[in-house]
């Protein structure tokens, strides 16, 4: 596809068609299908009975694929993944397999229990699942996959599985319905009420008014023509940095995440980015990074968090800092007579450096006052000025991330966005505050009663 914005009537059509009387799945309903669109893969993580297998239904009815589907046990063997031997190939001593009807012929899978995979299967499953071949016989084929779908009630117990492990990009772990809506989807299960049937035939009505629906060719090439259209910001690349480090190197116990995760999470913010119609990867789709870096379920909540307080700005605060109290401090300098490198028993020659020096200060302290403006009016957008929360446009403009989600991410992020605000604000002020003190050319007991936090720190760094 050579342009994003046009899938995105599809993508939504899709979306709302495989929601279609699931309660509380939208999550794990958009990630498969972004799984998908980027070629990779979907680990679903929970309890029997929590609607996995029937996500994986979904996909291929809404794309109309060829779909396989297997439960494993410790004693599967290839033949049920695979196929079985041809019997004809054995009579001309070739030792192939009878593909059709089976993984290596699958645009969509769905494979419970996948880490009771055995040596057997894993090496030919590992091989399907990055590189989409399939060693049959001596021939290697090239397998049609798009997306598989991994279903387990627990995590992988050996370190033979980590491989297979790391091949799912994607991963989710799915819960019983909460009790709040267990209600709903009891009433669905039992034919649903009057106005549940009129509600679920206007939702039918509203699909089809969305437009047609994804099918297997809108899948390819998609993941190419994001890589080659889609640019990834240096934030968003520091983060990712500083994502990985803080995970590994912070965090108890640390969360290792692989070279492959991170590159391959690249990939798949691009593809977030363009499906949605953008050329530039946003830092709110950093956000869908919390189903990606983590090894086990409650990671996700950490690396949620981290991306939150990132969002809020938070880390450029240290450096803005340490920029105002440079320049208090030469301004303490400069107006008690003290300025570096003058001559004292040169009277003019002190004077044109004292205030050429001031006039540098002047400048730099205009242009840190235009940088902290720029932070304050960046966070009072994101506040959406007087309401006191993050408007929720930048994200909600991504159909991975649902209205529910968006909500939950700003109620999140208002008292971050909140504190950034007033540390901001005070900021401003203090820049202000010092500039027009050194237009009037104050001197140092003057800064002092105007900005006594400063003063302080400029004299223990005096005294030190």
């Amino acid at each position: 596809e050579g342009d994003g914005a046009a899938l995105r009537p599809r993508i939504d059509a899709s979306l709302a068609k495989m929601q279609e009387g699931l309660v509380e799945r939208g999550t794990e309903v958009r990630l498969l299908l972004l799984a998908a669109l980027c070629g990779e893969h979907l680990l679903l993580l929970g309890p029997p009975g929590t609607a996995k297998s029937e996500l994986g239904r979904r996909l291929n009815g809404t794309c109309g694929a060829k779909y396989f589907e297997r439960l494993l046990t410790r004693f599967s063997v290839p033949e049920e993944l695979f196929g079985p031997v041809s019997l004809r190939g054995l009579e001309n001593d070739e030792y192939v397999r009878k593909t059709d009807g089976y993984l290596p012929d699958a645009n969509v899978a769905f494979v419970d229990e996948i880490f009771k995979a055995n040596s057997a299967i894993l090496n030919s499953l590992l091989t399907i699942l990055n590189e989409r071949l399939y060693d049959n016989g001596v021939e290697r084929v090239r397998v049609p996959l798009l997306c598989l779908v991994g279903a387990s009630n627990e995590l992988p117990e050996s370190e033979e599985l980590d491989a297979l492990y790391d091949r799912f990009l994607l991963r989710r772990a799915v819960d019983q319905v909460s009790t709040g809506v267990l209600p709903e989807l009891l009433r669905a299960a039992a034919g649903g009420s009057p106005a549940a049937r009129a509600a679920d035939a206007d939702a039918e009505d509203a699909c089809d008014a969305a437009g047609e629906e994804l099918d297997v060719d809108d899948f390819r090439g998609v993941r190419k023509a994001a890589e080659e259209s889609v640019e990834v910001p240096d934030e968003v690349v520091d983060l990712l940095v500083d994502l990985r480090a803080w995970l590994q190197d912070k965090c108890e116990p640390p969360v290792y995440v692989s070279d492959r995760r991170l590159v391959k999470a690249v990939g798949m913010l691009k593809v977030a980015a363009y499906t949605a119609g953008r050329s530039q990867v946003s830092m709110y789709d950093c956000l869908l990074l919390q189903h990606v870096m983590w090894q086990r379920p409650e990671d996700a909540t950490k690396v949620q968090r981290y991306i939150l307080e990132r969002l809020a700005g938070d880390q450029s605060m240290d450096q803005t800092s340490y920029l105002l109290q440079g320049l208090f401090a030469r301004a303490c300098r400069v107006n008690s007579g003290a300025l570096e490198g003058a001559d004292a028993g040169e009277g003019g020659e002190a004077a044109t450096a004292q205030q050429s020096e001031l006039a540098a200060l002047r400048d730099e302290l205009a242009s840190l006052r235009e940088l902290v403006g720029l932070e304050l009016e960046k966070i009072e957008r994101a506040l959406g000025g007087s309401v006191g929360r993050p408007s929720m446009a930048a994200m909600a403009d991504s159909p991975w991330m649902s209205a529910e989600e968006a909500e939950d991410a700003a109620q999140a992020l208002a008292p971050v966005f909140t504190k950034g605000r007033s540390a901001q604000r005070a900021m401003y002020r203090d820049v202000l505050t010092l500039e027009v003190a050194m237009e009037r050319s104050g001197e140092p007991h003057v800064l002092a009663l105007l900005l006594p936090d400063l003063w302080h720190s400029f004299i223990r760094g005096t005294s030190a």
